[in-house]
């Protein structure tokens, strides 16, 4: 069973959350929250697999919350209202692994929370492309926000690890990387353990990031 942490500050918002989850046969929700302190404190209690977190809540919001989290086993997936504003940079920077609108389908957001429950990141297709140019762009606002990674670290990843940050940055799933790269599952999460370490990233989000911005990724 995945188990999730839901934090959402409106009880009717909460309560459509939990029924959608609870209506899959492998999430149980073992807790929820109505602002930060209280997402916290219930994830440090019922140490859940997922905790999914809004990011507009009183006392201390989905952020602040979230990077209090960075480091726990377990992955925040960040639910808000909003398609790309200081909420998304925020979220990646405190190291959440996903980013999801509230106007998502219930099947979508299951499917989100077993996605990040494998491991994997997920951002909502709506902002990825946007997401990934204000990164990758020149502008004043986008280059304080981009993950830093000096070259010498990209220079310590080994050839295989290279090749999964390059599938990482073209969105693939841990699954999907097995694949292509004929290796296990379980083998493929390794190796984005340590590339996250290696680089000093807080989230496989932050590592497609880099590689997006890291050409020739294949030749090294």
């Amino acid at each position: 069973m995945i188990r999730v942490v839901v934090a959402e500050d409106q009880w009717a918002v909460r309560s459509g959350l939990v029924m959608i989850l609870e209506g899959a046969p492998d999430i149980e929700v073992v807790a929820e929250a109505g602002d930060g302190e209280e997402a916290v404190a219930a994830v440090r209690r019922t140490r859940p697999d997922v905790v999914l977190m809004d990011v507009r809540m009183p006392r201390k919001d989905g952020i602040a919350a979230a990077r209090e989290l960075a480091g726990a086993s377990t992955d925040v997936l960040v639910l808000t209202t909003f398609d790309l504003d200081e909420y998304v940079f925020g979220a990646l920077r405190a190291g959440a692994a996903g980013f999801l609108l509230k106007n998502i389908e219930a099947d979508a957001l299951i499917e989100a929370v077993r996605v990040v429950a494998r491991g994997d990141g997920m951002i909502a297709p709506a902002v990825t492309r946007r997401l990934i140019a204000e990164f990758a762009g020149p502008g004043p606002q986008a280059a304080p926000e981009r993950p830093r990674v000096a070259a010498e670290a990209l220079a310590g990843l080994t050839a295989r690890e290279r090749e999964v940050l390059a599938c990482i940055g073209e969105g693939l799933s841990n699954r999907q990387i097995a694949r292509r790269l004929g290796i296990t599952e379980t083998t493929t999460k390794t190796h984005v353990s340590r590339i996250l370490t290696k680089l000093d990233l807080r989230s496989r989000v932050q590592a497609a990031i880099v590689a997006q911005e890291s050409p020739g990724l294949h030749g090294g």
